[in-house]
């Protein structure tokens, strides 16, 4: 579906940007692909990787909705990434995080609809499910507005989805890296915030296959969710570092134990596909949907009343040789 389509990618220049565009050029012939973020130092580093014909660099921020609509004139599908995600600066800069998290998800919003795009979709977190931390609230509240904008179209075509998944291996500033890092400078213990911490894990190519699968399944309004493996973060350790001896350090601002990806509170809206969840609108669009099929004919049932899906009472887990092995380019 993305042979000679024009696709955006706002964020183009970080980890799944890129991952994105390399698949997008070995898999399918796109008439365009825009790249679309604010450091020109990435944008020329990328260009040297990606410089197939088809290839566009814009820089512009998503606080700019007037550049934002120059960007996406002719765009057929947005995947909206960029967004503010250290935890720690969203809690020290919480205005910025709110003016690149919410109000660029509200241009995004206008400008897709504007230029009449066909669909977008948009990269969230499990930090916004239950969200403990201002980083979270934004994506919750960003979530909110894409899912509301299939309210706003009118006799538009433009649809817009969401997407949510865990803990992406080796993505800036996660534990993999981190842990990796301390190892090459010779350190003498890892540092663990908590025993019974667990994460969900994805890899950077499953996260960009989910989404680009999405785009087919899509019907607008619906959040996205896969169902993939946990880990304990001591796990993590170990594999990454056998018999090193490891300092618990205490859980920081704004952390969890566990990850929550489909909350309690939404198990009424909740439906369970074979191998991903998807989380209905709360709100009724003027069109009808019947979120129970998606547009590849896959069929979902409803999930037990009270079910939560988290990192602690997954049913997959990743031993740490499977772990070792997905995360060997890192280690």
């Amino acid at each position: 579906m993305f042979n000679n389509k024009n696709i955006l990618i706002t964020g183009g220049t970080g980890s799944f940007g890129k991952k994105y565009t390399e698949t997008l050029l070995k898999r399918y012939k796109p008439a365009k692909i825009v790249i679309y973020s604010r450091d020109e130092l990435k944008q020329f580093e990328m260009q040297q990787l990606f410089n197939d014909s088809c290839m566009r660099y814009f820089i512009g921020d998503v606080r700019d909705r007037e550049r934002l609509m120059q960007a996406m004139d002719g765009i057929d599908y947005v995947i909206h990434a960029a967004a503010l995600k250290q935890v720690p600066a969203a809690e020290y800069n919480p205005m910025e995080c709110i003016k690149t998290n919410i109000s660029g998800a509200e241009n995004v919003v206008k400008a897709a609809i504007a230029s009449e795009v066909s669909k977008v979709i948009a990269l969230s977190t499990d930090k916004a499910a239950n969200p403990i931390n201002l980083y979270g609230a934004t994506k919750l509240a960003s979530d909110k507005l894409f899912v509301a904008a299939n309210n706003m179209v009118g006799k538009r075509k433009t649809r817009f989805s969401v997407v949510r998944y865990g803990n992406v291996i080796g993505s800036r500033g996660s534990i993999v890296p981190f842990f990796a890092r301390l190892l090459r400078s010779g350190a003498k213990e890892l540092p663990i915030t908590h025993p019974e911490m667990t994460r969900f894990i994805i890899t950077l190519q499953q996260g960009v296959d989910f989404v680009l699968k999405n785009f087919e399944r899509m019907q607008g309004g619906e959040i996205f969710v896969p169902k993939i493996p946990s880990i304990k973060v001591v796990d993590i350790a170990e594999a990454m570092a056998p018999g090193l001896p490891r300092k618990i350090v205490g859980i920081r601002p704004g952390e969890k134990i566990h990850e929550v990806m489909c909350p309690a509170d939404d198990s009424h809206l909740t439906l369970e596909f074979e191998d991903h969840y998807v989380i209905k609108p709360t709100i009724q669009f003027a069109y009808e949907s019947d979120f129970s099929v998606n547009r590849l004919g896959e069929t979902g049932k409803p999930v037990p009343e009270g079910f939560e899906y988290n990192s602690g009472n997954n049913t997959r887990w990743l031993g740490r040789e499977e772990f070792r092995k997905m995360a060997e380019e890192y280690l």
